[in-house]
């Protein structure tokens, strides 16, 4: 399998070569080893309020930093990949059991049909994109859905491909679906609700400027996917990922000629698909499943819908190892990713870093401030990608020093939020490297998708935050 990379025009004499995602994430863990030696050690004192080790915005003080050197600089994937055991551990079951889901030629049915009908109704041409983003948007909004994304791409990509369009089409709308729904979300507990919680303020309270701004940015990012699925099916050339989809079309051909629609059998395996969906939505709102319940409920779904599409034992073993052998790029993606946090955090520089932003935030106009919040969390989000890590983390800070500069504590949560909209582009994410690398797209050839996307949400971000000071928002 070639490794898919940026490929020169037609006729050009010299392709440019662009590095591995590993040789980037490399890169970024030996200027994080660099950065331990010159930024000093730091610490906040935390204290236990409702279970939760919060910190005391007042309590900075510097520590005796701990450079890490070129041993750590090794040490740190390896402990990455430790830390990250129940998100690789996840991937590599869920692989697993899609590939059996996709041995019982079910999904191909799936997506054959929706290829004709896409091909026969205006209708569900216009409607498939919207209607798929939203519910993706949904999820990230009301209950958290980020790691439960994964899976859905080894669906949409092949839909995508056989629908005219290409591999960023199909990995963005269930990733940045449910991303731009995080971001931006209105019931989401693992940020909106702890960092309310934190900051002192009724739990998800607000939500209806909140509302307003989920509806709007998970708008802009349809029409946005709408315009470049629209250019990208009159004229594939202009793909970045062109070549890899001419790939994937061959591994994976999608005619119609001798389709004669979705059998019995079928039906009943995406039924029990969809089923385990629910549940998994059902087990994260209702009884706080976290990524171990839910790989658990697809390793269950990946042995019926074996049994159920007739396969034997020796197919279903096979099939899911041979699912879970695709993904361990992927898990070593992950591994890398966690690793450029675990360098920073055992230098002690993490709260150094936090304590040297937060001068930056005081200005005389409060909007200015809102502003600087939001770039502040977005340089945090760089390193921490938990919504509830990061509210933990920031919010103790944040929500006093709002008092202070005149931006209201419900003004900072938004500026918290709306800065994890940069998660779908940054390579310390483990689910953005992680998504990339079970669609095979380079992280450089993605982030350049991305910036026109990024630079319209930091914009919207922006906008987003002014009317919240101007009605002085509670």
């Amino acid at each position: 399998m070639s490794t898919p990379s940026n490929h020169a025009a037609p006729g050009s004499k010299k392709k440019l070569k662009l590095p591995h995602t590993f040789v980037l994430l490399f890169i970024i863990l030996a200027l994080i080893a660099a950065a331990t030696w010159l930024v000093p050690g730091g610490k906040y004192d935390t204290h236990l309020v409702n279970g939760k080790q919060l910190i005391d915005p007042a309590s900075f003080h510097y520590i005796p930093s701990v450079p890490q050197g070129f041993t750590a600089l090794i040490k740190a994937p390896i402990k990455g990949f430790v830390e990250a055991a129940l998100i690789i551990g996840f991937v590599l079951v869920v692989g697993g059991a899609f590939a059996v889901l996709q041995k019982t030629e079910a999904v191909d049915a799936m997506i054959k049909a929706l290829a004709r009908a896409h091909d026969s109704s205006p209708f569900i041409q216009k409607a498939l994109i919207p209607v798929f983003v939203t519910m993706f948007s949904i999820g990230g909004a009301t209950f958290g859905m980020n790691e439960e994304a994964i899976p859905f791409v080894m669906i949409f990509v092949p839909l995508a491909l056989a629908l005219g369009y290409d591999t960023v089409t199909g990995v963005s709308i269930p990733f940045l679906g449910s991303q731009v729904g995080f971001g931006a979300a209105f019931l989401n507990p693992f940020n909106v609700g702890i960092a309310q919680g934190i900051a002192g303020v009724p739990v998800f309270s607000g939500w209806g400027y909140r509302l307003i701004v989920w509806v709007i940015a998970t708008g802009v990012t349809i029409a946005f996917l709408m315009w470049y699925a629209a250019r990208i099916k009159k004229n594939p050339q202009l793909s970045p990922t062109y070549a890899l989809d001419l790939e994937k079309r061959k591994e994976q051909p999608h005619g119609l000629g001798d389709f004669h629609g979705i059998t019995g059998r079928h039906k009943l395996v995406l039924a029990i698909f969809v089923a385990a969906l629910a549940i998994m939505v059902g087990g994260v709102v209702g009884y706080d499943w976290y990524i171990d319940e839910i790989a658990a409920l697809f390793l269950v779904m990946g042995i019926v819908i074996g049994l159920v599409g007739k396969l034997d034992s020796t197919q279903i073993v096979e099939s899911f190892i041979q699912g879970a052998r695709d993904l361990v790029g992927t898990a070593l993606v992950i591994a890398l990713a966690r690793g450029t946090m675990i360098l920073a955090r055992d230098a002690h520089i993490i709260d150094t870093m936090l304590h040297g932003l937060m001068p930056l935030v005081q200005s005389s106009l409060p909007v200015f401030a809102a502003w600087k919040m939001f770039g502040i969390q977005t340089v945090i989000n760089f390193f921490i990608h938990s919504g509830s890590g990061q509210a933990a983390l920031t919010m103790p800070i944040m929500a006093p020093l709002s008092d202070l500069v005149g931006v209201t504590r419900q003004t900072a949560i938004l500026a918290f939020q709306l800065g994890e909209l940069t998660t779908p582009m940054i390579p310390t994410s483990g689910i953005t490297v992680g998504v990339l690398a079970l669609a095979r797209i380079p992280w450089i050839t993605w982030a350049k998708w991305m910036i026109p996307l990024q630079l319209i949400y930091a914009a919207l971000a922006l906008a987003m935050l002014v009317p919240p000071c101007l009605m002085n928002w509670q």
